[in-house]
């Protein structure tokens, strides 16, 4: 088994790959919409504060609830282009809410790829260390069109950030 990026948190040590479904985050499970005015408007978008406040976010219980009703027997992946430096708000967020999951990956430090790339470059090594990705939910719908690329079923969430 290769070794585990170190911008891989697992919840409770690593785990047997095997079947996985991969959740984005921001506007899938969490609720941004409150964090959106930091990236609208003229002027240059406001990442920093935008990602900083991630902990408040609301939960979006309908897909928590399909997150819940998942076989056991899946692996899940919470796959997230929010930057390695709010991990602590993003574990803290999981807690509060109870999420079930068993691999949270975020964007390495100095990081700033375009989302897509950091995730197919993930889905990439998912699979080299032996995952394999039977679906994903995603509400960018770039994202969702590298999932399919890459042969992987995807449930488009529409959060209308990216309208």
């Amino acid at each position: 088994m290769p070794l585990t990026p170190h911008n891989w948190e697992w919840r409770d040590g690593a785990v047997d790959p095997g079947g996985a479904v991969v959740f984005d985050i921001d506007g899938v499970l969490s609720d941004a919409a409150t964090r959106q005015h930091f990236l609208e408007g003229p002027g240059r978008r406001n990442w920093d504060a935008f990602f900083d406040a991630c902990g408040d976010d609301p939960l979006i219980e309908d897909v928590a609830c399909v997150l819940a009703l998942l076989d056991p027997a899946l692996q899940i992946v919470l796959l997230t282009g929010r930057p390695l430096r709010v991990q602590p708000q993003t574990l803290s967020w999981l807690k509060r809410y109870e999420l079930r999951w068993d691999l949270l990956i975020m964007r390495d430090f100095g990081d700033y790829s375009a989302a897509r790339s950091f995730k197919q470059g993930t889905v990439s090594e998912l699979r080299t260390y032996g995952f394999d990705l039977r679906l994903a939910f995603e509400d960018d719908r770039r994202n969702r069109d590298m999932f399919r690329a890459e042969g992987i079923p995807c449930v488009y969430i529409h959060s209308g950030y990216y309208d």
